[in-house]
């Protein structure tokens, strides 16, 4: 088992990437390298540069998001972490599948069309073809699987087609048709001031998410101030239909507890929201705390994050340079 997966270095990680990816990750590893797997996790910069970026930004961000996954517990000596600038292959195959992959199906891809709709020719080219880089991303390393979201599923099945293709095109099996890993412990962590929107780092109100550097003081007042509704907590799951704020409250002690949400309502059903966010805010500081101290500590020596990624890095070469060859070879590059 390969698995592979990457995120973007835009900035500090909130609780929504860590309950709902990172956790993930971290459970992962310990499953795969206890199978004799793989796992590679990379920060995704080459991506990052789809959008405008201000360099010294992307640099830093890449180094505080590279610690933020150490202290949240990705362990660099049992997976391989990296950032995929330092590995240029992801580039040079990303190339060579863009003569594969048909602007048919990049047109196709929904994020795409939700963003064309709008004023598609200003964006980058780089926007258009990043399913392309996507699929270089996991083609390169063989991957057996890879952590998806529901909003990420149809880039894989791209990467399957692009895959695909290119073994017919060219006569070879090269590529592993890479599986999605939908983790069924993974939850969808949702704004604090809006139900029905995801957390996430671009809204404009910091109230609306948990930040993974918030103080103690700072986690329990956003919580405090978490919007939810005048109605006690309810017996069932079912019965939250239409309580989207309660509902993500419920979903979050769940996640941080590692239990089902209708075991949390079991302990908690007519209760009111003052105590049940009472009891949420020590849940989420007793997590949270040991992650915020270490990423601290990881922060006061920056080259040492650095160095951990140059290493990481170097392995990935490693993996990456015969299915970069076979690819060139295959295309005719190699004469």
């Amino acid at each position: 088992m390969r698995v592979v997966s990457g995120i973007q270095p835009t900035g500090n990680l909130h609780l929504g990437n860590y309950l709902g990816a990172i956790k993930q990750w971290v459970a992962m590893q310990d499953e795969v390298a206890a199978s004799g797997g793989a796992c590679l996790f990379f920060l995704a910069d080459l991506h990052a540069l789809t959008q405008p970026v201000v360099p010294a930004d992307l640099a830093a961000n890449t180094i505080e998001m590279a610690a933020a996954l150490i202290a949240s517990g990705i362990d660099p000596a049992r997976s391989i972490l990296f950032n995929q600038a330092r590995v240029p292959a992801h580039s040079e195959l990303a190339w060579i599948l863009n003569g594969t992959a048909r602007m048919g199906w990049l047109n196709r891809m929904t994020q795409w069309k939700d963003k064309a709709g709008k004023d598609g020719t200003s964006l980058s080219v780089g926007y258009f073809g990043y399913p392309v880089l996507q699929a270089a991303d996991v083609l390169l390393y063989q991957a057996s699987h890879v952590p998806v979201g529901e909003d990420q599923k149809q880039h894989l099945e791209l990467a399957r087609d692009i895959a695909t293709k290119f073994n017919l095109d060219f006569g070879v099996e090269l590529f592993t048709l890479p599986q999605p890993l939908i983790s069924a412990a993974a939850p969808r962590i949702m704004s604090l001031r809006d139900g029905a929107a995801k957390m996430s780092k671009s809204d404009p109100s910091d109230m609306a998410r948990i930040n993974l550097v918030d103080s103690d003081d700072l986690i329990a007042q956003k919580l405090r101030k978490a919007k939810t509704d005048p109605a006690p907590l309810p017996e069932s799951l079912a019965e939250l239909s239409g309580r989207a704020e309660a509902r993500n409250l419920v979903t979050i002690f769940a996640a941080l507890a590692g239990r089902a949400p209708e075991a949390v309502l079991a302990d908690h059903a007519g209760q009111n929201f003052g105590p049940f966010k009472a009891a949420l805010t020590d849940l989420a500081i007793a997590a949270l705390a040991p992650i915020r101290a270490r990423l601290g500590a990881l922060l006061e020596d920056r080259g040492a994050v650095s160095e951990l990624l140059i290493s990481g890095a170097q392995r990935a070469r490693t993996l990456a340079a015969p299915t970069l060859a076979a690819a060139q070879a295959a295309a005719g590059l190699q004469v």
